[in-house]
């Protein structure tokens, strides 16, 4: 299982390099729960960290239904210089929907580079709060828009993790139903290390942390190396 640090500049890009990342996602969470970053902080994170062996990831936003605006975003983070894109699909409210913005997303970021480039079709496990799309209905899209990996988060930032959006089974269905369909999971939402053990009994390929590695366990504090290395040691027993 490999854990993904979604750190929002270069400072705190090179704590969760130094910590052990697996993925360094960078994220600007003043805009959301997946919201875009700029241009300049992606590539000022990649010259910091300044290893060719780190795997780097850019969110696009939590988007609307306009796959023309996501096609253009991710031809941007691409050129960045990052290996996953991920796009919230916040905005479609069907499968066909969201399999239009996913197909622009993946022929748009695969455009540069189609043997390094990895996109992700990102969803929202509180899906519930606002008439989103179902974990099920995130990996038909996924599998029918021919992205590599399907992942679920929170849309809202308030408390609630993970867990009090989908029990267990549902996210062992999700996990399941995606491994079916050849894709990778990666699952997040202020996911703390007493649930790491959980998310591996269910086969999860990749899960993401912001809050759990910062200061207060408050995602909009800074990331703090001590708790980076605490969870990245906890993980590396999952």
């Amino acid at each position: 299982m490999r854990i993904l640090i979604s750190p929002v500049d270069a400072d705190e890009a090179v704590i969760a390099y130094e910590c052990g990342a697996d993925i360094i996602d960078i994220k600007n969470t003043a805009e959301g729960s997946l919201g875009a970053s700029f241009p300049w902080v992606i590539r000022e994170v990649i010259e910091r960290v300044g290893d060719p062996e780190v795997t780097f990831s850019a969110t696009l936003g939590d988007l609307p239904f306009k796959p023309g605006t996501a096609a253009l975003a991710a031809r941007g983070a691409v050129t960045c210089g990052v290996t996953y894109v991920k796009a919230g699909l916040h905005g479609p409210a069907t499968v066909d929907e969201g399999v239009q913005l996913m197909t622009a997303v993946d022929r748009a970021a695969k455009g540069v580079n189609d043997n390094e480039i990895l996109v992700v079709t990102a969803g929202y496990a509180d899906y519930r709060r606002f008439n989103g799309l179902n974990p099920l209905q995130l990996v038909e899209i996924a599998t029918k828009a021919k992205t590599d990996l399907v992942m679920m988060d929170t849309l809202f930032k308030d408390g609630k993790t993970l867990f009090d959006s989908c029990d267990l089974a549902e996210l062992g269905e999700f996990v399941s139903a995606a491994h079916e369909n050849d894709l990778t999971v990666a699952l997040a939402g202020s996911i703390r290390q007493q649930h790491l053990d959980q998310l591996a009994s269910i086969g999860t390929d990749i899960v993401g942390v912001r809050g759990a590695v910062c200061g207060g366990l408050d995602r909009k504090t800074t990331i703090d190396r001590e708790k980076a290395r605490e969870f990245m040691t906890v993980a590396s027993t999952c």
